[in-house]
């Protein structure tokens, strides 16, 4: 069996990542002295099923709606904090579906329910046991689950240090802003220019997240 993937998230792996970025060049190092420490937070006790579900519910929306949406699922199961795959898939659809779902959305929830029954979706511990690439092609297999998905997964749930959403609209925006860029990056491109940024990916995109609009 393979060793747990360590991850450290902690105050001093904070100040470390700080530390290297700010070395990296005149931009960064203004950048996070004006932001000030980095204080990511993470919720590492969600199982892989309910964080990817979770996710799902709230993709493009606001908070407050998917709030909602999620609140009515799980006033369908008042015996639990969140229902099991198994629970979950013996509901009727039409009966999720008039939480708020779209049919789309509720196809991919209940998807990952199924996946989670078949083992594609692994448990926590297994979870922790997975390199990074591993669990996002394994997760993105899912219908409607994205890279960016798997990789909020990843950041939050289990606290993973070196990943960089290229994808994500304000990692390549703030980075823009960040050089003073006419036009953001393309995801290529800052897959390619985040590759200096490593072991502290993480930590950059929390920074990039963190730049004041034009």
């Amino acid at each position: 069996m393979s060793e747990t993937i360590a991850a450290d998230l902690s105050p001093g792996a904070y100040r470390q990542a700080a530390a290297f970025l700010s070395a990296l060049d005149e931009d960064w190092a203004r950048h996070i002295a004006a932001i000030g420490p980095c204080r990511h937070e993470t919720k590492p006790a969600r199982e892989p099923y309910e964080a990817l579900v979770r996710a799902i519910a709230y993709q493009q929306l606001h908070a407050k709606a998917g709030d909602a949406i999620l609140g009515r699922l799980l006033a369908l199961y008042p015996d639990a904090s969140f229902p099991t795959p198994v629970q979950l898939l013996a509901t009727d659809p039409e009966t999720q579906r008039a939480c708020g779902f779209s049919a789309a959305k509720l196809a991919t929830v209940r998807g990952i329910a199924q996946a989670a029954v078949e083992g594609v979706v692994p448990d926590l511990d297994e979870a922790k046991r997975l390199p990074d690439a591993v669990l996002i092609e394994r997760l993105t297999s899912l219908r409607g689950v994205g890279r960016w998905t798997v990789e909020m997964f990843l950041i939050y749930s289990l606290e993973r240090s070196d990943i960089l959403p290229v994808d994500d609209f304000g990692v390549r925006e703030g980075y823009g802003r960040l050089k003073g860029l006419a036009k953001a990056p393309t995801p290529r491109q800052m897959r390619e220019i985040g590759e200096a940024w490593s072991p502290f990916r993480t930590v950059a995109a929390w920074y990039l997240w963190r730049l004041p609009g034009r």
